[in-house]
């Protein structure tokens, strides 16, 4: 077989370039073959903004938003950068993917004649345009190459009377591996200690994550190991080993500069920038409860080899969200810690499906997808 990337255009992108096809060569390794799609994600837009591709061998999603029609003109090149980049956005090892790309070779266009394929990448596009109205809530003006990778930890194939169904991210990074004969995960990463004090006991969350994630990143992890919602403000701030105080505190939003002139924002800071130059910094989740966590490097690896991020260890129940802070926590767990209290039903109802301790799944070590 021949390894060309060839990517595979339905109708409607197909007119939108004003190309015509030669038809899909069967020979090429299906690795290297990607249906493509342009679409829209508002309804209440008439433009399409939205290109989406589907690995045909793996159904590996790659998604690019936003794409006018304007931006055509330079599609060959935003597919390769953008296949690119979703791959390492993953923790994907860095010299397998420039190895695959290699092998690729020359990107061509062609017709699709599959209507599974078809399928397949109208489907991704409805996952990634939930995705993307979830993240960006209609920004007027914004480029991202990466939008289909949360979609590829969703499984596929799947009913519930077969045992067909796969992981697209997993199935991708097999079949690179198979490829190239390298490892499918190599980075420098942090493993840390989390700790959120609650007074009558400590919450703890042991992780490894990749040296260069984004702060932004390193937010949603944080939220979920803790089983927080991302309700509330949060921001970061970089502590000082000798001093103790303050070295920089990070935010989210340009609003936030406004209360602090002194701070910078978070976009595109990563955490090797201050680990492990420093040592400690501090997570404070919801201005007003307070939640502070403390992080703490507790050692660098220079190659790690598994899936990032990772729980380690997890101890401790996270509070409820608006609880009141610790102390209306500590009152909170001593309710709920007597169902004879006359406001445990109250509080019961309240808290939903709360536990004072940890489920097992929550404790289980495990791969963070967010």
């Amino acid at each position: 077989m021949k390894n060309n990337m060839q990517i595979a255009l339905t109708k409607k992108l197909a007119d939108a370039l004003e190309v015509k096809l030669p038809t899909i060569d069967g020979t090429i390794n299906p690795l290297f073959t990607w249906t493509a799609n342009w679409t829209k994600v508002w309804d209440n837009r008439r433009a399409e903004d939205m290109l989406v591709l589907v690995n045909n061998a793996t159904r590996f999603t790659v998604a690019i938003y936003q794409v006018k029609r304007k931006d055509l003109k330079n599609v060959e090149k935003m597919m390769r950068v953008a296949i690119v980049n979703t791959l390492l956005s993953m923790n994907l090892n860095p010299e397998l993917v420039n190895e695959y790309m290699r092998l690729a070779g020359e990107l061509e266009f062609v017709r699709n004649n599959s209507r599974q394929a078809a399928a397949w990448v109208t489907k991704a596009g409805l996952e990634c345009a939930f995705h993307v109205g979830r993240e960006y809530n209609g920004i007027a003006k914004m480029y991202c190459d990466t939008v289909g990778a949360s979609s590829n930890y969703g499984i596929v194939n799947y009913s519930g009377n077969t045992n067909d169904g796969f992981y697209p991210y997993k199935a991708m990074f097999d079949a690179l591996t198979a490829l190239t004969g390298m490892q499918a995960y190599k980075c420098r990463a942090f493993e840390l200690m989390v700790s959120l004090d609650l007074e009558v006991y400590k919450a703890e969350r042991k992780l490894i994550v990749p040296a260069d994630l984004e702060f932004a990143q390193f937010h949603k992890v944080l939220q979920y190991v803790f089983n927080w919602n991302n309700y509330h403000l949060y921001d970061f701030a970089i502590i000082d080993e000798k001093t103790k105080n303050t070295a920089a505190r990070l935010v989210p939003t340009e609003e936030d500069l406004e209360y602090d002139e002194s701070a910078v924002l978070m976009e595109g800071h990563t955490l090797a920038e201050f680990f492990p130059e420093h040592k400690q910094m501090l997570y404070t989740y919801d201005m007003g409860d307070n939640w502070e966590h403390i992080i703490q490097l507790v050692r660098v690896i220079e190659e790690y080899d598994g899936e990032l991020p990772y729980l380690l260890e997890a101890r401790g129940k996270t509070p409820p969200e608006d609880v009141g802070g610790v102390g209306g926590f500590v009152s909170f767990r001593d309710i709920m810690l007597n169902p004879e209290h006359p406001e445990y039903a109250e509080m019961k109802e309240w808290s939903r499906y709360w536990t004072p301790e940890l489920w097992e799944w929550e404790s289980r070590p495990k791969a963070i997808h967010v």
